[in-house]
């Protein structure tokens, strides 16, 4: 929120959605990496080969909408809602497939807690873009 406030023109979004959108896409990204790093550890990997490959995505995908929703010289909505509707279903994904590992594994608890909240943040700002 501080760097948005800092931002000199104005944004056509709600500058706290958009900050919480954006922490919430930071925060998906890295429980992703961490969750497919902790899968790579378990004694089952080749079990989790889907869950690793669904957290690289969407943290990746996560990552890239962050970064893209942070610059707004520019703006262009259809690229931010694009990607805001790519980033929902990248973790709408992810979190279903971490919640079927998440009796077995907690950091795929965790990751599936951390995916919905962003599929809903995105969804949350997508809304509001319409």
């Amino acid at each position: 929120m501080p760097m948005l406030d800092t931002y000199p023109q104005s944004i056509n979004l709600d500058r706290r959605r958009l900050a919480a959108t954006i922490d919430a896409l930071i925060a998906c990204s890295e429980a992703c990496t961490a969750c497919a790093d902790a899968c790579l550890s378990e004694g089952m990997v080749a079990e989790l080969t889907k869950c690793i490959r669904t957290n690289m995505d969407c943290a990746d995908i996560c990552a890239t909408t962050a970064r893209v929703l942070s610059r707004h010289t520019g703006y262009d909505a259809n690229i931010s809602r694009t990607l805001l509707d790519a980033c929902a279903m990248a973790c709408k994904s992810c979190g279903d497939e971490c919640a079927s590992h998440a009796e077995a594994h907690e950091h795929c608890r965790i990751c599936a807690e951390s995916c919905r909240a962003c599929e809903q943040a995105c969804r949350d700002l997508l809304a509001s873009m319409s």
